[in-house]
């Protein structure tokens, strides 16, 4: 009798469960975006202009940027200093370790170099942040009543499912 007093809060507590998950499917939570995908921040072979294109980056995101730490650098520097590359009055040398991360936390561009002359073969990144995050799945359709319903009373076999492990067979 007690195992059966325990069944609606564990349909509750898997109710809950499904609609943080649901929930955090559809907002979304920060993203961390590797650089230069699996080639990283290098001046070889990536063409950041087309990999900035292709992500979809909003505030709260992150960035981060693996490189090789004795050759390259990164420097945040405003769209001027980008476009001539320029590696002098940056806004922040992001340079740590050579597996640097650094927060998106305005919607704005952000502009980022490698020094050394790097910048001129390639190593520069401009990446526009956006405000909101769009939601991951369409909006739902008005429900007809059936629908409604059906969404309320859950199938015989979901319940034995939700209810099978509550119970000693043998």
């Amino acid at each position: 009798m007690e195992k059966f007093r325990s069944v609606p809060m564990v349909v509750v507590t898997w109710s809950m469960v499904l609609m943080v998950w649901l929930m955090l499917g559809v907002m979304g939570g920060p993203v961390l975006h590797k650089v230069g995908g699996s080639k990283g921040w290098t001046e070889h072979g990536v063409n950041y202009t087309e990999w900035s294109t292709q992500e979809n980056v909003y505030v709260g995101d992150w960035l981060i940027f693996k490189f090789d730490k004795r050759y390259y650098n990164v420097l945040e520097v405003n769209e001027t200093s980008y476009e001539s590359c320029m590696d002098r009055d940056f806004i922040k040398n992001v340079t740590r370790g050579g597996r640097d991360v650094v927060q998106l936390t305005e919607a704005k561009t952000y502009y980022f170099i490698s020094a050394g002359g790097y910048c001129f073969h390639g190593m520069r990144l401009a990446v526009h942040v956006r405000d909101y995050r769009e939601p991951a799945v369409p909006a739902p359709a008005p429900l007809s009543s059936a629908a409604v319903s059906a969404a309320l009373f859950p199938s015989t076999v979901t319940s034995l499912w939700l209810l099978l492990p509550h119970f000693k067979l043998f």
